[in-house]
């Protein structure tokens, strides 16, 4: 049997050192830590499912800025493919409207977060990229 694949996008969004968390409070994975974004839909490009997202799960809305990575990883239920983006506010406060709480985490202190598994390879990513800066 194939496994489900389950494409999504998650946003990094930065404001100087510091990248936008959040919690998430339902699921399997309930106060699991991880970077916003969602599914994408047929007909949109990762770039526009990530502002959309933003748009429903925070009310605000984000630019995207340079793609970071895509992270391929597999859950017991399926099986993931996320493409991660740098990304920054242009207008709104990041308002919680489905996770259950969010923090701003200095880049080099990410680890202070239960990430979920997937999104453990992009604070990876994030690391690496700005330790080469």
């Amino acid at each position: 049997m194939e496994r489900k694949i389950v494409r999504v996008v998650a946003a990094v969004i930065r404001n100087g050192d510091q990248v936008f968390a959040t919690q998430r409070g339902y699921g399997d994975y309930k106060d699991w830590w991880e970077f916003p974004g969602g599914k994408v839909e047929p007909e949109e490009t990762p770039q526009e499912a990530l502002i959309r997202e933003i748009e429903e799960e925070l009310k605000t809305r984000i630019g995207v800025d340079e793609f970071l990575l895509t992270v391929e990883y597999d859950y017991p239920q399926f099986h993931l493919s996320m493409d991660c983006f740098w990304c920054h506010v242009e207008e709104g406060h990041l308002t919680l409207l489905e996770h259950e709480a969010a923090k701003w985490l200095p880049i080099d202190a990410l680890r202070q977060v239960n990430w979920l598994p997937a999104d453990i390879m992009v604070v990876e990513e994030i690391e690496k990229t700005v330790q080469s800066l």
